[in-house]
């Protein structure tokens, strides 16, 4: 499966936005615990007005998901992988941690190398 048609099962279903809450669900998170993650208010998540701002704020961690789903080959293990698994050389840090410090780009950093065959 391409990282698009991934990417795609992770918008709303009028397929114009993501969906805050099918990556709150997929995470086993609630939409405050996410909106806290990502950095916009509760209340922005569910606002028609703050779509793009939502969009913004989760398009690095529907990224992250949809490349460590491609690589597990299955969205419940990269959802464990993102909450659970210490990434190399971040102290312990899961993806997960790494995105609240607001790294989410080291995260890609990592999975394009694991992709490449850096850290294989």
């Amino acid at each position: 499966m391409s990282l698009a048609l991934t990417v795609s099962r992770y918008e709303s279903s009028d397929a114009t936005h993501l969906s805050a809450r099918r990556v709150a669900e997929l995470l086993g998170v609630t939409l405050s615990e996410l909106s806290s993650l990502i950095g916009v208010a509760r209340n922005t998540l569910t606002a028609a007005s703050g779509a793009r701002k939502v969009d913004a704020a989760l398009s690095p961690v529907v990224r992250i998901l949809a490349m460590a789903e491609e690589m597990a080959g299955d969205e419940r293990r990269a959802a464990i992988w993102f909450k659970h698994q210490p990434l190399p050389g971040w102290a312990g840090k899961s993806a997960l941690d790494l995105v609240r410090d607001g790294k989410s780009d080291k995260v890609l950093n990592y999975l394009e190398a694991v992709r490449s065959g850096v850290y294989a």
